[in-house]
């Protein structure tokens, strides 16, 4: 079954936010244990899909540290790692023009590829990157996303291995930030409208 069919939809939950951030995220989108449950059956098919192939997974950054550090305890085959840098937010909510802050160092040319990133959106990044690495000439080139936000894309973009599907909401925790916050959050959940609209 292809991953991305069988995303998990979510729902906001009616769990309590740690007292720490209740100031700034308004509900528990996705509790940890959740997250840990889905990963574990995320890598249970990448595992299976590519076991003996010459496999490099390349991590967008900054984002997807969390989950990638789960999923990859959790891979059953060799692999290599290597990380891309591409920043488009800033300091806003708005995705802007991408720039590459880190190239890879790995050569992918007949290799393997599962490109891993937080969240699939308007899809302007993952059109991007997998445009520039399919110029490298991978023998296969897949991407696998924790969060899928349909209602966001801009253009045509699928991925092939995706965690949850999840509403048009302004999402943080477990790698995603704002203005390089909240990344730390054990859970996803959703920011708080005045935290990204009021003045700082």
């Amino acid at each position: 079954m292809n991953s991305a069919a069988s995303a998990v939809p979510v729902r906001l939950t009616d769990l309590p936010v740690p007292a720490p951030h209740a100031g700034d995220v308004d509900a528990v989108l996705i509790p940890a244990e959740q997250l840990q449950e889905r990963i574990t059956s995320l890598a249970a098919q990448i595992s299976a899909d590519y076991a003996g192939r010459d496999t490099v997974i390349v991590a967008l950054l900054s984002g997807t540290v969390m989950f990638l550090a789960d999923l990859l305890r959790r891979l059953e085959f060799p692999l290599r790692l290597d990380f891309m840098g591409v920043s488009s937010y800033g300091g806003g909510t708005e995705s802007g023009q991408l720039v590459y802050t880190k190239e890879l160092k790995l050569g992918i040319r007949g290799r393997h590829v599962l490109v891993v990133d937080d969240i699939l959106d308007t899809g302007k990044t993952l059109r991007s990157v997998t445009a520039k690495l399919a110029e490298l000439g991978p023998a296969s080139l897949k991407t696998c996303v924790l969060l899928d936000k349909p209602e966001r894309r801009t253009g045509r973009f699928d991925a092939d291995y995706v965690g949850f599907r999840i509403p048009n909401l302004f999402v943080v925790g477990y790698g995603l930030d704002y203005d390089e916050r909240y990344r730390n959050l054990p859970f996803v959940g959703v920011l708080k409208p005045h935290v990204y609209t009021e003045p700082a």
